[in-house]
């Protein structure tokens, strides 16, 4: 599901935004939701619950209470990899993007055209970090997991746990499949777990220490956990 959010104190612009977007991305044939936003602290709190909830965000610079400037600044210090697109009625705030990385600007009145190419840049930009996310689904809620973010995986019968740098997580899955799934710094150390190498501290009998915690390697997969380690401290 890709998520956009349109941030901005005025229902007519967000309406009519929302028209534009949602109806480019059907013709793209994406699975999408447009949320709407009508101030900063909301939505701030929406990704307090959760940094990676949003793909993009149309972000209006001329809002009552906390600008968008400002808004922009405390969504950074949450999440550095959500496209932020600026929305203003003014040349003036243009420049301002550079410090909070916003990809692009839109100027209003709103011109279709416009709105069009910046959304494309922005699926563009998406494209290419999406693969640094890992989708959890358990009991129909839904997360979007930072591949950097997490440390471990381990099987539980069933069930898999993965470990991140916040919270741990439930899901059904086979590590397997998982580990088909995710880049070659994410290596099988044991049958019950899958191991993100930059996490690991050091490796001794047959151990991998990962912060407080000993992880079992087994004897089967020791040498090949061993190769792979070594080419982390190479990078």
């Amino acid at each position: 599901m890709f998520r956009v959010c349109i941030c901005d104190d005025e229902k007519i612009q967000r309406t009519e935004l929302k028209s534009i977007i949602s109806t480019e991305l059907e013709l793209r044939g994406i699975d999408f939701n447009v949320y709407e936003s009508e101030d900063g602290e909301e939505m701030i709190s929406l990704l307090s619950k959760d940094k990676n909830y949003l793909d993009i965000i149309f972000l209006d610079i001329e809002m009552d209470g906390i600008n968008g400037v400002e808004t922009a600044r405390q969504i950074r210090a949450l999440n550095d990899r959500v496209v932020i697109i600026f929305v203003t009625g003014f040349m003036d705030y243009v420049f301002d993007g550079y410090e909070v990385k916003a990809l692009n600007y839109i100027l209003k009145p709103y011109k279709k055209e416009k709105i069009v190419d910046v959304l494309s840049e922005a699926l563009k930009q998406i494209d290419i970090i999406k693969d640094k996310f890992f989708i959890v689904q358990f009991n129909s809620n839904s997360y979007k997991l930072c591949l950097n973010d997490i440390i471990y995986f381990v099987s539980d019968k069933r069930k898999i746990k993965v470990k991140t740098k916040g919270e741990t997580y439930e899901f059904y899955g086979k590590l397997d499949q998982i580990g088909k799934e995710l880049p070659n710094f994410f290596v099988r150390i044991h049958q019950r777990y899958l191991v993100n190498l930059n996490f690991v501290l050091s490796i001794e009998n047959n151990y991998a220490h990962i912060n407080s915690e000993e992880l079992p390697i087994s004897r089967k997969r020791y040498q090949n956990v061993m190769i792979a380690f070594a080419k982390t401290m190479l990078i």
